[in-house]
């Protein structure tokens, strides 16, 4: 879990920050070290290990400290385990925010039930949207707030015959070329 900055921590990684910042002066670029400490705090009853990630770029550095239980180096529980953990809660806060799944203000649990399955489901579409069908365009990182906002909430014509769906966009759509795109993505067999 994450872990507040100190002074006592910034002191037992003041080595690894000024090689980050050396690296960092060498190439121009952003640079990451990563190191690991022992680190008590007043209220813990014995030492714990403590991964520092250091970055340093142009507005100096940048350090971050986790601390952990589990074996392992020190970049790869930083990168694959602690920020994969921050990742899957953004996307909780997206599917509570975005689809609104946090809405179960009926008295009967059922109700409540559905609605949450109904915000995983959209969801579920929307990603999946997101990695196949706008792989590549300027949405394909995007958020389902930012998606919905411009590729479902649209005002348009739609018209129907026996043999065809027509959705006619108004010609000031910003984004009826990605949208056609996505149609087609979506329809091509």
């Amino acid at each position: 879990m994450g872990l507040a900055r100190n002074a006592v921590l910034e002191r037992k990684v003041e080595v690894a920050c000024e090689g980050a910042e050396r690296g960092f002066q060498a190439t121009g670029r952003k640079c990451r070290v990563f190191t690991e400490v022992q680190y008590g705090a007043g209220a813990w009853r014995r030492p714990r290990r403590v991964i520092a990630r250091i970055e340093h770029g142009p507005k100096g550095r940048n350090p971050r400290f986790i601390v952990t239980n589990l074996d392992g180096q020190a970049k790869a529980l930083y990168e694959r385990v602690y920020c994969q953990r921050g990742e899957m809660e953004n996307r909780i806060k997206e599917q509570q925010l975005d689809l609104f799944a946090d809405r179960t203000s009926s008295p009967r649990w059922w109700t409540n039930q559905y609605r949450v399955a109904l915000a995983a489901l959209a969801y579920t579409l929307l990603e999946t949207m997101r990695r196949t069908a706008l792989r590549g365009t300027a949405l394909a990182r995007a958020q389902c707030r930012t998606i919905r906002l411009r590729l479902l909430k649209l005002g348009a014509v739609v018209t129907r015959n026996t043999r065809t769906v027509a959705v006619r966009l108004s010609s000031t759509c910003p984004d009826q070329a990605l949208f056609r795109l996505l149609v087609h993505r979506l329809t091509a067999g």
